[in-house]
């Protein structure tokens, strides 16, 4: 399951994506109240995320946060991993911390080990697959329900003008 912790480290990295193309410094005060993270708990993350090497931090007026590495290049699974270890289900089918399991009786034999190999194949080939980049170009749901208005009320216009 998906921490809160990384979940806030997604939309706190999505936030520094966006703002990466005018290459301003943004504050954790914003990043906090844009996306409704407790700023004790995201400061912890930003540190995180700059011990890494994934963001750079500046002090003072005109300080704050940015990406250090490109958003396109920037995976989902990066940060995953950064705030709560490997993907893997079970620690038998972790490629970076494999280890049998605590209650396991014979790994050689196990039923479930390659089922769990294949779950964490395929969220690994998903989350992997999917940038920063990837993730600020999606459009929102605010961002879809207002296309969707838009284009309903273009369509009624049509139809209005049509029936005169």
């Amino acid at each position: 399951m998906l921490s809160s912790k990384a979940k806030y480290a997604l939309r706190a990295a999505l936030v520094l994506a966006e703002d990466a193309e005018g290459e301003v410094w943004t504050s954790s005060f914003h990043i906090a109240e844009r996306e409704a993270i407790p700023r004790k708990f995201l400061e912890a993350i930003l540190v995180q995320l700059r011990d890494r090497g994934l963001i750079e931090s500046r002090r003072g007026p005109g300080g704050g946060h940015r990406l250090r590495v490109p958003a396109a290049e920037l995976t989902v699974a990066d940060i995953m991993r950064i705030m709560d270890g490997p993907i893997a289900l079970t620690p038998c089918a972790s490629r970076t911390q494999f280890r049998a399991c605590d209650d396991c009786v014979d790994i050689r034999s196990c039923r479930l080990r390659h089922l769990m190999q294949r779950v964490r194949d395929a969220a690994a080939g998903v989350l992997e697959g999917c940038t920063l980049a990837d993730l600020a170009a999606t459009p929102t749901r605010r961002d879809r329900a207002g296309q969707s208005a838009q284009a309903t009320r273009g369509v009624a216009g049509r139809l209005a003008r049509s029936s005169r």
